[in-house]
């Protein structure tokens, strides 16, 4: 993949680097809590260009940051590893795919049951939900594991 110089962006507390594929269409972060306004920040940038409703923005952004946090929390641990995430729009229909791509360990999350969010067992069970939240939210989510890498397929009509 080629890429774009390493940038360096935040204060003295948090900063992040990352790379961006000559495309524009890939951004490259450490998989760490810091960079995920970063990622949001990419996403966010690609889909302005766009007449937008805000409903499906807002649910992309949670999308994102739930599948964000899941690889930051189970990938690499107890190490830090890279995540790429790939953000597409197109216009006819007009609908965003974004890929997740880590080289965590493998782990399917489609094959996780689907979380039962009744009473409450919902309000006490840590972990499970976001998945779930994310298959209920986009229009389609589709997962592989390939070459050592998961990948996380996501899309959403705009």
């Amino acid at each position: 993949m080629a890429e774009i110089e390493n940038i360096r962006i935040g204060d003295s507390s948090a900063v992040v680097d990352y790379s961006v594929t000559d495309d524009g269409n890939t951004i490259v972060v450490d998989a760490i809590e810091d960079a995920l306004d970063t990622v949001q920040d990419f996403i966010r940038e690609k889909l302005l260009k766009y007449n937008c409703d805000k409903k499906p923005l807002l649910q992309i952004r949670l999308a994102v940051e739930e599948i964000f946090v899941n690889i930051i929390s189970y990938a690499y641990k107890p190490g830090i590893g890279k995540a790429e995430i790939m953000c597409v729009v197109s216009e006819d229909p007009l609908m965003v795919t974004l890929q997740f791509m880590d080289s965590g360990k493998p782990f399917d999350p489609l094959k996780a049951d689907d979380a039962d969010t009744s009473g409450a067992m919902f309000m006490e069970h840590e972990g499970g939900f976001g998945i779930h939240l994310v298959k209920n939210i986009m229009d389609s989510v589709e997962y592989e594991y390939k070459d050592g890498k998961n990948t996380l397929l996501v899309k959403k009509s705009l």
